[in-house]
């Protein structure tokens, strides 16, 4: 997932259209369909090539910045709004997009289900 979104991230800072992504696995996929709801890229396709997949991603220019987190926190509902006010850069602007036992979901949608 570090590979992927650090892909994304570059290619968005040199103007591209497009950008390759492999390998991939569930969890890519599921993050990109978050990012895809919330528009910071647009259409993105998997290409089975019998090995370990491929995606192509259209990019918007929206991205500004994304990463991951490493290592892996426990983070409890409580110790979210920390985290927002330490990782956002204001309360308007941004998501955290964190994997949960209901799935992968935003910061919003978290306190909103209280998981």
């Amino acid at each position: 997932l570090a590979d992927c979104l650090k892909t994304i991230s570059n290619a968005e800072k040199r103007g591209r259209r497009q950008v390759l992504i492999r390998p991939s696995s569930k969890v890519v996929i599921k993050f990109l369909r978050c990012m895809q709801q919330h528009g910071y890229i647009g259409e993105f396709e998997i290409i089975d090539d019998h090995r370990s997949q491929k995606i192509v991603i259209e990019l918007t220019g929206r991205l500004n910045k994304c990463g991951v987190i490493s290592p892996r926190f426990d983070v409890e509902v409580g110790e979210l709004e920390k985290w927002v006010v330490n990782l956002l850069p204001s309360r308007q602007f941004g998501h955290i997009i964190l994997s949960t036992t209901y799935g992968i979901m935003t910061h919003e949608e978290t306190r909103r289900k209280k998981t």
